[in-house]
């Protein structure tokens, strides 16, 4: 065997070798650890459950009724929270979701600072996107735009279209 095809030898395997290595680290080394369990919250935002937490099944009946173009269909229902898809003629045009904020003070917090009224309640709009109210201190009703055409005045009267007298009184 030459020279030259030794070196290349060894400069393949070297390569290979490298790759191999490299491909078993760890892809966890540059992640920092976890915080501690009081403090992990869950992926979908709405943060621990708290066991004063309404289940999700108790919001349902204050959600808005389908009517002519548009439907409700329910998509997730936990402890302290539950989320309706609202469509129009087949597409998703906005989310519509009560949530429980003895889960998420920070929301309830943020709301009733608000000077802004929506229907009677304290209420804001977040981005472009997002407009929510605050029923009896607690309940965060939210509905989010899923279609550039679902506007902030389309928001509004979705939220006012809730149970909200229902709602205040659970």
């Amino acid at each position: 065997m030459s020279f030259t095809a030794l070196r290349q030898l060894c400069v393949a395997f070297s390569l290979a070798m490298l790759l191999f290595i490299g491909g078993c680290d760890s892809p966890q080394a540059d992640v920092p650890p976890p915080p501690p369990a009081e403090q992990v919250q869950p992926a979908d935002g709405q943060g621990a459950v708290s066991p004063q937490s309404l289940p999700g099944s108790a919001f349902n009946r204050f959600f808005p009724s389908a009517s002519g173009e548009y439907e409700r269909v329910y998509t997730q229902e936990k402890d302290g929270f539950a989320e309706a898809k609202l469509k129009r003629n087949g597409e998703d045009v906005a989310m519509l979701a009560i949530s429980d904020t003895v889960n998420v003070p920070a929301a309830a917090e943020r709301l009733r600072n608000s000077p802004n009224q929506i229907a009677g309640y304290p209420g804001a709009t977040l981005g472009q996107t997002q407009t929510s109210i605050l029923v009896a201190d607690r309940f965060q009703v939210k509905v989010i735009s899923r279609s550039a055409d679902f506007t902030e005045s389309d928001r509004e009267a979705w939220l006012q279209r809730f149970d909200l007298q229902g709602l205040s009184r659970l």
